[in-house]
């Protein structure tokens, strides 16, 4: 890791400055597997609070770790009594439904290509871009991607980069060409500086 900071540094001064002031690269990883992907989809659009404690209260009616048979097993008012919206329950027994006929497969996504992982995942209701970026990013420790729908990064990216307005895709890849291949470290250090208080 301090091969992907040290290039980092000397590509842009910008990003020099956050890697200073953030401190040591501290990304946690999950794994690639079912159970990581059904926790994206209840954290989806929650904050971090109101997320773990329906996530608490879900995988104790389907059984940790989570399991594509645990979930089918449950009905449409257990899934909502733990607090999972209609729509939220569908995509989960979406990802259950898709995984347990084998049209998902856990076990080729670290033999795909990002873009082809995108691809996989994105064929269950309620997973797009965004949340196969993370996956790509947390779960298969990618190392070079760049999640353009992430509202975080876009606004670091504004406030650092001087942009007025939140930046659009294009210009997203423009200030990150620089950071490649190690495009995932150098976001993971735009969302830290959000929460670095400076003085």
């Amino acid at each position: 890791m301090r091969k992907a900071i040290q290039y980092l540094s000397q590509a842009d001064p910008i990003l020099r400055a956050i890697i200073e002031r953030v401190g040591a690269y501290r990304m946690e990883y999950g794994d690639p597997e079912f159970h990581s992907l059904a926790e994206a989809i209840v954290y989806q659009q929650l904050n971090g609070k109101a997320a773990v404690t329906i996530f608490k209260r879900f995988a104790a009616l389907a059984g940790e770790p989570l399991t594509p048979e645990g979930i089918l097993k449950l009905s449409e008012e257990q899934l909502r009594s733990v607090g999972l919206s209609k729509q939220k329950s569908s995509y989960l027994r979406d990802l259950a439904a898709k995984t347990h006929e084998g049209k998902l497969n856990f076990q080729t996504l670290p033999t795909l290509s990002d873009d082809e992982v995108i691809e996989h995942l994105t064929q269950v209701k309620g997973i797009g871009v965004w949340t196969a970026h993370m996956f790509l990013m947390f779960a298969l420790r990618r190392p070079n991607v760049l999640p353009t729908g992430d509202f975080g990064v876009r606004m670091a990216m504004k406030k650092y980069y001087k942009k007025r307005k939140l930046p659009k895709p294009e210009q997203m890849e423009k200030i990150a060409k620089a950071w490649e291949p190690y495009r995932s470290v150098a976001c993971w250090y735009l969302w830290k500086s959000l929460d670095v208080k400076t003085v």
